[in-house]
């Protein structure tokens, strides 16, 4: 199957809210965590505490990895267990303070949260921009053809234009 960069971003947009975050350590080790994430222009905010390690991790390699999943379902017969269709990618991520990020991505993802009284100091936003291909797995098509490894897989252009950083 052949999709398109839209196709991608749309299923990121529209079907999903969950992703895997994943960054390396100061000792480079590989460290994943499960997020909440909107799309704004080609990228993915999440909202975290300031003082999480994902925060530490990422201002000292902004160097990312994402997987985002889709859950997939056979109709009136849950027991049949079905892999989640996936996209993945590597990225660059950047640390926002909230009042600095996309007002109404921000106000979507924190969902009922009032940020706009107090400033929300102990909280930040991630920005993940992707950057390269997204590698897909089983997006826009009926699970019947995801038992093909062939033909459930699919590489596209993520369509941004991000540079790879250099770590310090």
């Amino acid at each position: 199957m052949t999709l398109t960069t839209a196709e991608v971003w749309d299923a990121i947009a529209n079907d999903g809210m969950f992703g895997v975050l994943a960054s390396v350590n100061r000792r480079g080790e590989a460290r994943s965590v499960g997020v909440i994430y909107v799309t704004h222009e080609r990228s993915l905010l999440i909202s975290t505490a300031r003082d999480t390690w994902k925060v530490r991790h990422i201002a000292a390699n902004p160097n990312v990895s994402m997987t985002i999943t889709f859950p997939k379902r056979v109709p009136f017969l849950p027991f049949i267990r079905i892999p989640a269709a996936t996209i993945t990618f590597s990225g660059t991520a950047e640390i926002l303070d909230v009042p600095d990020a996309p007002f109404e991505a921000t106000r979507k993802l924190l969902r009922g949260l009032d940020f706009e009284g107090e400033p929300m100091e102990d909280h930040v936003i991630i920005r993940v921009t992707p950057r390269g291909d997204f590698v897909t797995y089983g997006i826009g098509m009926p699970i019947t053809q995801m038992r093909s490894p062939e033909k459930a897989r699919d590489r596209v252009p993520s369509g941004t234009t991000v540079n790879e950083p250099t770590t310090a």
